[in-house]
């Protein structure tokens, strides 16, 4: 019998190209059906067929405080009945924009934007205008958005610049993209001793979670922050997934590092469709109308979806919410690899705040190579068998999983105990 998410993948390809909007929800990479969700509440999802699932995709992260969180939903409600849109000031914006900068103390200015992807692409361009460069700098592996100069692949070699990754991106925009190793040191000296004062920016995700999660070791950053002030050139972190994440103050906070912009998605939406990008004011006073580097959106610092974030920002803000946050993923990874190392199962699991990854390695990937030499057609099998018995994971072996503050005790020892079923039929 043809089940009714069946039904729907079929109908939506007529009219939907791969019959998703947005690629990794096709299960291309894992292979079946995917499944279209009617429903959310808490840490649970519903499907079109009324299956439940425990959901470790939370939105690709927002759903920190779980689905539908009641205060979020009235907040929402409560907005929307004094207007959607109105493409003016508003308070609320100045209330966001204030909470953000008290939370994050690198920022000193922040522009609220609808996404990570304007986010970042807002913010290279600022960085650029603000150094008067072109070149910029990110890492394989790293994923900021699909902007033109952000899909790119490594070069032929070490200095030379990128090639697109993407059909539709001209060559003459990947060339000002130099595309480094993730977490390697003599790569990242050879690189700015040889061109840094040609390069605007740098951008990275300090914690990555598009390629799967994978650490920075802290010397490697703070060798970043070092070369980048010696050159002049701007440091971006791109937290639009780590921020409010993996702590009260993001990757920037577990390190202590400073970055010169920060970018910001995800969790500030609270589940609607937010981003920001801030930082150093001398940087953030070249934006329009105060300086020459234009950016604007009419939906930006939409009513509805800040009225959203502020309640969210302000939730897990409460003291103990992240250590609570983090006992849980903790909790999830430890009784993961403890099931896994019992039952003899190549596998690792790693988390930091609410985030975590899945690994079917030997140990936890530094960088994108040792990523992409993982095991994926044993984690597309573990994935499909923990979807079948109700535990929703991304579907993809390189994408981070979230744990929310709806998640509890009982909910993680029952993913482990589905996990350690599955681990011990492979035994």
């Amino acid at each position: 019998m043809t089940s009714r998410n069946e039904e729907l993948f079929v109908r939506a390809q007529r009219t939907i190209p791969g019959g998703v909007n947005s690629p990794v929800r096709a299960f291309r990479s894992v292979g079946g059906t995917p499944r279209f969700l009617k429903k959310a509440l808490g840490a649970r999802v519903w499907d079109a067929d009324n299956k439940e699932y425990l959901d470790y995709v939370g939105s690709w992260g927002p759903a920190i405080l779980g689905h539908a969180d009641p205060l979020v939903v009235e907040a929402v409600r409560e907005a929307a009945l004094d207007g959607l849109s109105f493409g003016a000031p508003t308070e609320r914006e100045i209330e966001m924009a204030e909470l953000l900068c008290q939370l994050l103390p690198s920022l000193e200015m922040v522009r609220l934007v609808s996404s990570g992807t304007e986010a970042t692409m807002s913010a290279i361009r600022l960085a650029r205008g603000f150094t008067g460069r072109d070149a910029i700098v990110k890492f394989e592996g790293c994923y900021h958005g699909h902007a033109d100069s952000l899909l790119v692949k490594a070069g032929s070699g070490l200095l030379t610049f990128g090639n697109p990754s993407s059909g539709g991106v001209p060559e003459d925009f990947a060339k000002h993209t130099l595309v480094l190793d993730y977490n390697s040191p003599e790569k990242l000296e050879e690189c700015f001793k040889a061109r840094g004062h040609e390069i605007a920016c740098v951008i990275i995700e300090p914690i990555a979670g598009n390629m799967n999660l994978v650490r920075p070791s802290a010397e490697y950053m703070h060798l970043l922050r070092r070369l980048c002030t010696e050159y002049g050139t701007v440091l971006i972190y791109d937290e639009v997934m780590t921020g409010f994440r993996v702590g009260p103050q993001g990757v920037q906070g577990l390190y202590g590092i400073t970055p010169d912009l920060t970018t910001l998605g995800k969790v500030i939406g609270g589940g609607m469709p937010v981003g920001a990008f801030g930082g150093r004011r001398d940087i953030m006073e070249k934006i329009a109308p105060l300086g020459t580097v234009y950016q604007a959106g009419t939906l930006s610092g939409s009513p509805v979806a800040v009225a959203a974030g502020l309640v969210s920002l302000r939730q897990i803000s409460r003291p103990g919410f992240y250590d609570t946050l983090a006992a849980r993923t903790t909790q999830l990874v430890d009784g993961l690899n403890a099931a896994a190392q019992a039952r003899g199962v190549r596998f690792v699991a790693d988390g930091v705040g609410g985030m975590f990854g899945l690994y079917f390695a030997d140990q936890v990937p530094a960088n994108y190579a040792e990523v992409m030499a993982s095991d994926r057609e044993t984690f597309n099998r573990f994935f499909h068998a923990m979807l079948d018995a109700g535990h929703y994971f991304a579907p993809s072996a390189f994408e981070a999983g979230f744990v929310s503050a709806a998640h509890t005790e009982a909910d993680i020892a029952s993913t482990i105990a589905a996990a350690d079923a599955w681990f011990a039929a492979q035994a």
